[in-house]
C-alpha cells in the first residue's frame, strides 16, 4: 500500500523518522470515547498500511494516570515535564474544563505554540487553550453542548458548529464520533483515500463527514418538519435567545400574520410560538447551568430575561427544582 510523501506539511508536523506523532494532554473528567475514536482509525491505518504512519502518546500534568468522565483511566501517562516537546498535542477535555485547567497547563501551552507546535483541542479542549489566549484570530469548533457557555465565556471567539475545525496550526473537534472523522481525514491525507475507505470498513461504518457538517440535526431532521416558515421561525428563535424576538417580529420576518403562525405551531408543534421559544431558552439555561462558571443572574441575562427572580420563576416551573437547586447538584 503506497503512501504519500510524509515530508508534506499542511496538517500536521513529522517527526524526524518519517512517522507523525499525535500526543494527548488529558484532563481529569476527559472523554475517553473521543480519545478512542482518534487512535482507533490511526492503527487501524497502520496495520493496512504495514508500516508505523502514526503513533500516539497519553500525558498529563503530573505524570499519573487521568481518571476519564467514565470513570476508567488508562494505565500509561507522561508527565509534561519528562516529554519532548510534542509536534502535535492535542487537550482532551470534557466536563468541568475550566476547573482542570491549571496556571502550569496554561504556561506549558504557551511554551508550545512559542515552538510552533500543532495545537488542537478536542471536545471541551478549547477551554485550556483560551485560557492560554491560544485562539485568538483563529476560527474553533467544541462540542455543541458546551458551545453556549464557551461564547458567553469568550465572546470575541470564532466559534463554528463544525465537527472538526483544521485552522492554521490549529485544529479542534467537538468530540465523540467527530474525532474519528477528524482521524479518517489524516488518514486520507496523508495515506490513499482507500486506506481510509477500507478503515471504514474495519470500523463497521458507511463512510466519513464532511468536516463541515452539522453536529445537530437541523430541525427539520429532529422535528421531522419541513413547513419553510415553521423551520424558519425555529432558525430564528434559536438565534436570538439572549435577545428574544416577539411573535410579532417573527411573523413579520415571515411575512405572515401572528394569528397564522400561532396556527402553524399548533398544528405542527402542538405549543404557541411563545412556548416554543420559553423552551428554547430554558434548555439554554440548562446547558449554561452545567457547563459554565457564569452566575445565575449573568446565564438570566443570556437567555433574555430581564431579572433573577423571573428567571429563577421559570426554571423551576419548567424542570422542577430551582436554579440554585440544579448547579448544587450538578457540583456534587
Amino acid at each position: 500500500m503506497n503512501v504519500l510523501s510524509l515530508s508534506q506539511r499542511g496538517l500536521l508536523i513529522v517527526d524526524d523518522d518519517g512517522v507523525f506523532t499525535l500526543s494527548f494532554l488529558l484532563l481529569p473528567e476527559y472523554s475517553m470515547m473521543s480519545l478512542l475514536s482518534i487512535t482507533e482509525p490511526l492503527r487501524i491505518a497502520n496495520r493496512i498500511v504495514g508500516k508505523e504512519v502514526f503513533r500516539w502518546q497519553c500525558l498529563s500534568e503530573n505524570g499519573k494516570p487521568v481518571t476519564a468522565s467514565n470513570g476508567m483511566a488508562l494505565e500509561q501517562s507522561i508527565h509534561i515535564d519528562a516529554c519532548s516537546t510534542p509536534k502535535n498535542l492535542f487537550v482532551n477535555a470534557s466536563f468541568r474544563p475550566e476547573k482542570y485547567t491549571s496556571d502550569v497547563c496554561v504556561k506549558w501551552l504557551r511554551n508550545l505554540d512559542r515552538k510552533s507546535s500543532v495545537i488542537g483541542a478536542i471536545d471541551t479542549g478549547c477551554y485550556a487553550l483560551a485560557k492560554a489566549k491560544l485562539l485568538d484570530g483563529y476560527k474553533v469548533t467544541l462540542h455543541w453542548e458546551a458551545k453556549p457557555a464557551f461564547q458567553e465565556r469568550y465572546p470575541y471567539l470564532n466559534v463554528s458548529d463544525e465537527l472538526f475545525k483544521i485552522d492554521g496550526n490549529r485544529i479542534t473537534c467537538a468530540g465523540g464520533t467527530a474525532a474519528s472523522d477528524m482521524a479518517l481525514y489524516f488518514i486520507e491525507y496523508y495515506c490513499q483515500s482507500e486506506v481510509a475507505d477500507l478503515v471504514c470498513e474495519q470500523l463497521i461504518t458507511n463512510g466519513t463527514r464532511h468536516h463541515a457538517d452539522r453536529q445537530r440535526p437541523s430541525f427539520s431532521k429532529k422535528l421531522n418538519l419541513h413547513h419553510p416558515k415553521i423551520l424558519k421561525a425555529l432558525e430564528l428563535m434559536d438565534a436570538n435567545i439572549e435577545t428574544p424576538l416577539a411573535t410579532v417580529q417573527i411573523a413579520n420576518l415571515l411575512s405572515i400574520s401572528i394569528r397564522q403562525l400561532e396556527r402553524l405551531f399548533l398544528q405542527h408543534l402542538k405549543v404557541s410560538p411563545s412556548a416554543y421559544y420559553l423552551r428554547l431558552r430554558m434548555e439554554h439555561a440548562h446547558y449554561l447551568l452545567s457547563d459554565s462558571g457564569l452566575s445565575i443572574t449573568e446565564i438570566a441575562l443570556a437567555c433574555g430575561f430581564c431579572s433573577t427572580a423571573h428567571f429563577s420563576r421559570r426554571y423551576r416551573a419548567f424542570y422542577g427544582k430551582t436554579a440554585t437547586q440544579y448547579r448544587l447538584l450538578m457540583r456534587a
